[in-house]
């Protein structure tokens, strides 16, 4: 929820790109005086950057949801005598509400529509997420915002928010991006028997978790707040990441590594340096071996080969997280790096399977104290499967309480995905693949970019 804490406190800076945060308590405040109409009263607002502007991200080209919003842009350039879609951009005008449909510590969601869209054809939802920039200094979270606004711009991907439009009303600043019908996977979760997922549906689950967290890493865009409740559902089963507000933006170095060395052993090759040129292979016949005049390069396509774009060297210390998902070393005070997200990914698939987080004690404190001394432990049962006995490997690896040691801190999404809990899965198709639940078409019951309780951002 947003509101205005009891007092200020501490401000202390990340460590990466010098922004600075604070922490606050629980909200107060409500959007009660939001009110979309009465705005209609005020000047037309400066128009802001706004995606529907640029050109189209190419996973969304095919899309109603695009289509309607670029079409009500050429009406209104049409109407107002501007040539394509250059000239200017939606407002609040543009929008009706329907409903809230998901409140975070920053914003309130509310479902949305094109006001003025054509009744002939079928009508385009989307998810509005509105912040009261008073409350944000109020609660010195500004730059929370800022952060999550910069991101979303950033983002082009199946498994992540589009963003359609962005633009200020009074003291509100609003975005609009896609809406998922099909809920988040914690209250997807809570329908299955016993309420938890199969091993194929949370496989399924931890592998487009896994690819969306992979790209936000090769921007250099550490998560931070991996949890059930952010994993959104879309209409046809597929999932997207929501909430970027606690992410921190750092640089992340593309390298070509060998998958039988160590990173000690055979150094990275920035693919971006002008001074090393790509390694040849097979899939590379198309071009010349006299580009590769590196004989060390040559002989080291011999070997398999990973893509590595880890922010390794990323580093902050801010409190942030939920309780039962953040790492020891975020618990402990200590700072943290890329490898929060690897230990909230193995948090995500343990609940996922077993219906329940490792750590989580009868207060926040004592789930604290669990995440940094208790060690993990399954659920004691006569038989399981091969298969469960990877997903017990995968999760014990990923909850390595010594982030130097946890799987993927190196190399990230490119070691895991080698993982034998993901073999015979096709990770480039996996767009493709049948979802484990096709949720029903509704507009009625959906949460989005909401938090529970127990989330907390301590900075």
């Amino acid at each position: 929820m947003l509101g205005c804490s009891s007092e200020d406190l501490e401000t202390v800076s990340e460590t990466v790109n010098s922004s600075h945060s604070s922490m606050s308590s629980d909200s107060c405040t409500s959007f009660s005086r939001l009110s979309f109409d009465a705005l209609e009263l005020l000047p037309h607002p400066r128009p802001l950057f706004s995606p529907e502007n640029v050109t189209l991200k190419p996973h969304r080209s095919s899309e109603s949801s695009w289509q309607a919003i670029r079409s009500m842009v050429l009406k209104r350039n049409g109407s107002e005598g501007l040539g394509g879609v250059e000239g200017t951009s939606l407002s609040f005008r543009d929008f009706s509400l329907v409903r809230q449909i998901g409140s975070g510590d920053i914003g309130k969601v509310y479902l949305c529509r094109l006001r003025n869209e054509d009744v002939d054809t079928t009508r385009s939802y989307y998810a509005m997420k509105v912040v009261d920039r008073e409350v944000l200094a109020l609660k010195k979270k500004t730059q929370r915002a800022a952060t999550e606004k910069k991101i979303l711009n950033m983002l082009d991907h199946p498994f992540l928010p589009s963003l359609y439009a962005q633009f200020e009303a009074s003291h509100f600043s609003c975005v609009v991006m896609e809406y998922c019908s099909g809920g988040d996977l914690h209250s997807l979760r809570h329908t299955q028997p016993r309420k938890r997922f199969s091993l194929s549906a949370a496989r399924f689950y931890a592998a487009e978790v896994l690819v969306a967290l992979e790209y936000l890493h090769m921007l250099g865009i550490i998560y931070r707040d991996l949890k059930p409740e952010n994993v959104l559902v879309r209409s046809d089963g597929h999932i997207m990441l929501t909430d970027f507000d606690l992410s921190l933006c750092s640089d992340a170095i593309p390298a070509v590594q060998s998958h039988s060395l160590s990173s000690s052993s055979s150094p990275d090759l920035p693919l971006s340096s002008p001074a090393v040129p790509r390694p040849p292979s097979s899939h590379f016949s198309c071009l010349p071996s006299q580009l590769f005049r590196s004989k060390k390069i040559q002989s080291f396509s011999a070997t398999k080969r990973l893509f590595v774009a880890e922010p390794v060297t990323a580093r902050s210390c801010s409190f942030v997280g939920t309780h039962e998902y953040v790492a020891p070393e975020v618990a402990s005070g200590r700072s943290h790096g890329n490898a929060v997200d690897w230990w909230a990914l193995g948090i995500f698939i343990y609940e996922m399977v077993y219906g329940c987080t490792p750590f989580a004690g009868v207060s926040n404190e004592v789930t604290l104290r669990n995440i940094v001394k208790k060690p993990l432990k399954f659920p004691t049962v006569s038989t399981i499967s091969s298969r469960e006995t990877q997903a017990r490997d995968l999760i014990s690896k990923l909850l390595d309480k010594d982030p130097e040691n946890r799987f993927g801190s190196k190399r990230g999404a490119a070691d895991i995905k080698t993982h034998p809990f993901f073999n015979g899965l096709n990770f480039a198709l996996i767009r493709s693949a049948t979802p484990p639940v096709i949720p029903q078409q509704k507009t009625t019951s959906s949460r989005q970019f909401g938090g529970p309780a127990s989330s907390f951002d301590f900075f």
